[in-house]
């Protein structure tokens, strides 16, 4: 095979590759982002101990810290997902329902308003459904590298029945 037709096998392959990764793909639905703020930071390595906690805070290379607000219609959900990193949710109105793609019993989480959470990130697959009759208002807290995206759309792991 001449390098041209080796090239054009190596595009078709990736055209392949990226047309079934978007089929996998689970969209969002009734759910909207709104970014509030994306700021830069550069490596930190800070400890902040008081009466009340400790919170150490290491940031590898060059960081962005993004909040997001973020709502979610009765019946919305956030497809399946991931995140480069850490990311702090606070629930502001409503209740989101968590499933963890690596549980195959899938076993649900309620975070109701008032209530927050962390998500690891880094490969952790999750969804957010919106079970409740209200809709549902969340802030989200990003640390992700420097210009990334701060969201990875998943393929459907199959533990559950939706």
């Amino acid at each position: 095979m001449n390098s041209k037709a080796k090239g054009l096998a190596v595009l078709a392959g990736l055209g392949v590759a990226a047309a079934a990764g978007t089929v996998l793909a689970t969209p969002a639905v009734g759910t909207t982002n709104v970014a509030l703020v994306r700021a830069a930071y550069g490596e930190s390595n800070t400890i902040v101990d008081s009466d009340i906690n400790t919170v150490k805070l290491k940031m590898k290379g060059l960081t962005d810290v993004v909040v997001n607000n973020n709502r979610m219609a009765p019946g919305g959900t956030s497809g399946w997902h991931t995140h480069p990193g850490p990311t702090l949710i606070s629930i502001k109105t409503g209740s989101l329902t968590i499933y963890d793609g690596d549980d195959p019993s899938c076993q649900p989480t309620v975070y109701s308003a008032g209530m927050g959470f962390v998500d690891e990130g880094g490969g952790h697959v999750h969804i957010a459904r919106n079970e409740g009759a209200v809709e549902a208002e969340w802030f989200t807290t990003y640390l992700v590298p420097r210009g990334a995206a701060t969201r990875i759309d998943a393929a459907n792991p199959g533990h559950c029945s939706f």
